[in-house]
């Protein structure tokens, strides 16, 4: 197997992308956060010592986004043209699931960058309630689809 990472001396590279098309790429990736039902209540009724813990988690999920080339070694720096992100509550669990799609018109793909949206997102929920429930529980970081590139559509069955 080649890994693209790799130059022929097995030294770590970053993958020249300067030959490749210029396509729309997408990305969506989510994550999931449990935790006890009174830092849910807290959450849901915005009664955290710390500030409105979605909208925050929103933001860092936006940065988290805009640093990915910062923190991984081998992203490239990307022209982002846009960042969503949804947060569904799942009072069941009790919890969250926070949802984040990139995109942009590039060379290289933005599931990098979806990923980190979501690890940092759900990390600042995390951080901000961590003096409920410090047994909170991040799981499921997933890739849910990609659009664009030389390997075509992903969607997560």
């Amino acid at each position: 197997m080649n890994l693209t990472h790799l130059d022929e001396n097995d030294r770590p590279k970053m993958v020249d992308v300067s030959a490749k098309e210029l396509t729309t790429r997408i990305a969506v990736a989510s994550g999931e956060i449990s935790m006890s039902q009174d830092a849910y209540d807290a959450i849901v009724s915005n009664k955290t010592k710390k500030g409105p813990v979605i909208q925050t988690a929103v933001i860092a999920a936006i940065m988290g986004v805009k640093k990915t080339s910062e923190l991984i070694p081998m992203c490239h720096p990307l022209n982002l043209s846009g960042i969503n992100c949804d947060i569904d509550e799942l009072p069941d669990l009790p919890g969250f699931k926070l949802y984040v799609t990139a995109k942009l018109t590039g060379q290289t793909g933005v599931e990098m960058e979806a990923l980190m949206g979501t690890s940092i997102g759900l990390l600042t929920i995390y951080d901000m309630v961590k003096a409920i429930d410090k047994s909170m529980v991040i799981s499921n970081v997933q890739l849910e689809s990609k659009e664009g590139g030389k390997s075509g559509e992903y969607k997560r069955h």
